[in-house]
């Protein structure tokens, strides 16, 4: 029996086993209507932000497929564009049913003694979630639906894992890859995802705020352990106050990361350095930048959890960030190659996308332009100079623009945060209660927090990725064999080809 025929036997096992395990995990009966729920004062959704982030969930979907897939997909050889449209889309399903199986229980609910690290199970198989279930948003007394941020967040656990595969694109095996992302959104993006955004939300600590306020000398001591009960309910880096608004950390850095610790381990294609490794379609790779670019104001704008002005300011940011990266890695390419290349400019529209994508609910737009500017160099710098100096081969350079953008990204927030340089500063619920206005700000203590936050990812995604490596290729085998490499992926992974003519 090969391996790809025991991989497939265990992995139709293991669903066969999740679907009988279902009925055990049978919905609860929602607990009260939607208007039952107004009139005791409870929140209820408002109309307006569910609708938005419904539309945003799909816009993110659209980053993946088709967005994401046909941009990998025109950058490398004809003989291996199915093989990476393969890669996404499976990618995308699994990992979408992973989510609601067990994802969005161990990313957003209390794990206990483990809650800085890790979530629990209690909403495995999304138990005791119902159309009438809501969750917090970053505003007192407002809320979504919790299906509507389940979705949401799931898109985001889709494409993290998808950004991985352009790092060894046209030599890994097919059946490894999928093992390699089912264990690697389970140990190393599911924690990543709860140490950055999972917190009791703002209404908790609001009120715990308040009745320390409130409580007679004699209750201070209890009223100050029960605020210290509710800070602690939130994962690592929330507790140190980084700041990632939608996903620095969480998914550009961790993907580049375990994306360059693949290719490392895998080595270079055949024919790296000596063979034409051109892009078989530029066409296609700009239009799926161009639909990575739409999406990506779901993936920022949407990450805000409400339709209001901190989202219209996300919006503008991740418009203006991607027009000064672009055009500063056109600038930069020109003067140093002598041409500029349309390859160069969509590459650094997706820098400045990533760069931004933390900052982009807590940056002025001019501090973004400035942020655009500065990482579409970096970016280049480090996808030509850098690159060729140690000669590692990232295929579609995912370690270059995902995991240094996000580097560059994650420190500045620190910076652009500052309202002395048009930044929103940062909301302290327990020193504001019911209030949106910023807190104390220090800028260097907030750039030491980002750059923690940006080692604590580094070392978590790449350790734990550079074990999960080798666990699969003992089990599996990482790499395709030479004569497969050569023939293309298409036919040895899939037995079909992208084009036919």
């Amino acid at each position: 029996m090969t391996s790809r025929t025991r991989f497939a036997r265990y992995l139709g096992l293991g669903l066969a086993l999740g679907l009988v395990a279902l009925p055990a995990f049978a919905q609860t009966p929602p607990p009260q209507t939607p208007t039952v729920a107004a009139a005791a004062g409870v929140p209820v959704p408002n109309k307006g932000d569910t609708a938005w982030m419904l539309v945003s969930s799909l816009l993110v979907l659209m980053m993946s497929v088709p967005g994401l897939a046909l941009f990998y997909g025109g950058l490398v050889r004809t003989k291996n564009m199915l093989s990476i449209l393969t890669q996404v889309f499976a990618i995308v399903c699994m990992v979408g049913l992973i989510w609601v199986i067990y994802g969005y229980s161990l990313a957003f609910t209390n794990g206990g003694g483990l809650t800085p690290y890790i979530g629990g199970l209690s909403k495995a198989f999304l138990k005791g979630v119902t159309p009438d279930s809501t969750v917090g948003t970053f505003s007192n007394g407002v809320v979504i639906p919790e299906y509507a941020y389940i979705a949401f967040q799931m898109t985001f656990a889709m494409i993290t894992p998808a950004l991985i595969v352009g790092a060894f694109a046209e030599r890994m095996k097919f059946s490894a890859l999928l093992l390699f992302v089912f264990l690697w959104v389970t140990i190393v993006y599911f924690p990543m995802a709860h140490m950055v955004w999972y917190w009791a939300g703002p209404d908790a600590v609001a009120d715990a705020a308040r009745a320390l306020a409130a409580a007679a000398p004699g209750g201070k001591a209890a009223a100050r352990a029960g605020l210290d009960a509710v800070n602690a309910d939130a994962g690592m880096l929330f507790q140190w106050k980084a700041l990632d608004f939608a996903g620095g950390t969480v998914v550009h850095i961790n993907a580049g990361i375990a994306g360059f610790v693949g290719c490392l381990l895998l080595g270079k294609r055949v024919g790296y350095g000596r063979d034409l490794l051109a892009p078989h379609s530029l066409t296609m790779s700009m239009v799926g930048a161009a639909l990575l670019w739409v999406g990506w104001f779901g993936f920022n704008a949407g990450s805000n959890l409400e339709a209001n002005g901190s989202t219209a300011l996300a919006m503008i940011n991740t418009f203006v960030a991607t027009c000064a990266a672009a055009m500063a890695w056109l600038v930069v390419e020109w003067a140093g190659k002598g041409k500029p290349s349309l390859l160069g400019m969509v590459s650094g529209a997706v820098a400045g996308l990533v760069a931004v994508t933390p900052a982009s609910g807590f940056a002025g737009p001019m501090g973004s332009i400035l942020l655009g500017l500065v990482v579409g160099a970096v970016c280049y710098s480090f996808c030509s100079g850098v690159k060729n100096a140690f000669g590692y081969d990232d295929s579609l350079d995912v370690f270059g623009v995902h995991c240094i953008g996000g580097i560059v990204g994650a420190i500045a927030t620190g910076i652009l945060v500052s309202p002395s340089l048009g930044g929103t500063g940062i909301a302290d619920y327990a020193a504001n209660p019911g209030s949106l206005s910023p807190g104390d700000y220090s800028m260097g203590a907030q750039v030491w927090i980002q750059v923690k936050a940006v080692i604590v990812t580094l070392l978590w995604s790449g350790i734990g990725s550079a074990i999960l490596y080798k666990v699969v290729d003992v089990i599996i085998g990482l790499r395709v064999t030479t004569e497969e490499e050569r023939e293309g992926l298409d036919l040895a992974d899939h037995g079909e080809r992208a084009y036919n003519y």
